[in-house]
């Protein structure tokens, strides 16, 4: 009788202590927009993704220096952390507006306000290296998904090629280019209207390419600039320079 009576106060109080795990409750380290990426990663329009389920891409939050920053693809906003009350930690960006984040399992919910719709938010699964910037978690998922695999080059110049976009921005297979980057948001999307947009370049040296997406096939356009000298650039699609197909 003792030796259950033990047992079950241990029970007892393993399940309190699980109830009561400060765990459940942690918003520190980095948190990804998963949901996002899913999205794009169905083969659609990049941009179409990124706002239905953003605008926030990427957190930051240290609770031990009551810091907290997000990335939404151009900025990088940093706010003070003012503590937490019921499981909910809010953050304050200098008077200019207050974000609510709390743990919903092992997401992180970002809480609507009179800015922002609801947002979820996940753990990376590979984060990126140390040192590098806010955002960095987000584009490596983001590239690995929706840019990985194989690629055949089916029309333009390498046809018959095999490329390959790597989640750390490099491409290979692809002529006259190693280095690529996605618009995700800011003046490269401005500027490309309602066009997704990519940045290509080989030995520190690149351009702004119009992409389309639809489904396995990727299609790569000289981006033309329709604006004078003196304006901002405005970019249309020009003609198409490569038609990829996934393997």
């Amino acid at each position: 009788m003792r030796k259950a009576l033990v047992a079950s106060s241990l029970l007892a109080l393993l399940l309190s202590g699980c109830a009561s795990n400060p765990a459940d409750r942690d918003v520190s380290g980095t948190w990804i927009n998963q949901v996002a990426i899913d999205a794009a990663s169905q083969g659609g329009p990049l941009r179409e993704a990124l706002q239905a389920y953003g605008p926030n891409l990427e957190w930051e939050v240290n609770t031990k220096a009551s810091q907290a920053r997000y990335f939404n693809g151009f900025e990088r906003p940093e706010g003070k952390l003012l503590g937490e009350k019921s499981g909910i930690w809010s953050v304050d960006f200098y008077g200019s507006s207050t974000t609510e984040l709390k743990r919903d399992g092992r997401q992180l919910l970002q809480a609507a306000n009179d800015n922002e719709p609801e947002q979820l938010f996940d753990r990376p699964s590979e984060p990126a290296p140390e040192g590098a910037p806010l955002g960095a978690s987000f584009e490596r998922a983001l590239y690995a998904s929706y840019m990985g695999g194989s690629w055949t080059i089916s029309s333009g110049n390498g046809a018959g090629a095999t490329v390959h976009f790597q989640a750390n921005g490099q491409v290979s297979g692809l002529p006259g280019v190693d280095q690529y980057s996605l618009c995700l948001a800011g003046d490269c999307a401005s500027m490309s209207g309602g066009y997704d947009s990519v940045w290509l370049q080989q030995g520190g040296q690149g351009n702004p390419w119009i992409f389309a997406r639809s489904g396995k096939q990727l299609e790569i356009f000289q981006a033309i600039n329709t604006s004078q000298a003196d304006e901002v650039p405005s970019f249309t699609p020009g003609p198409r320079q490569w038609l990829l197909e996934k393997q």
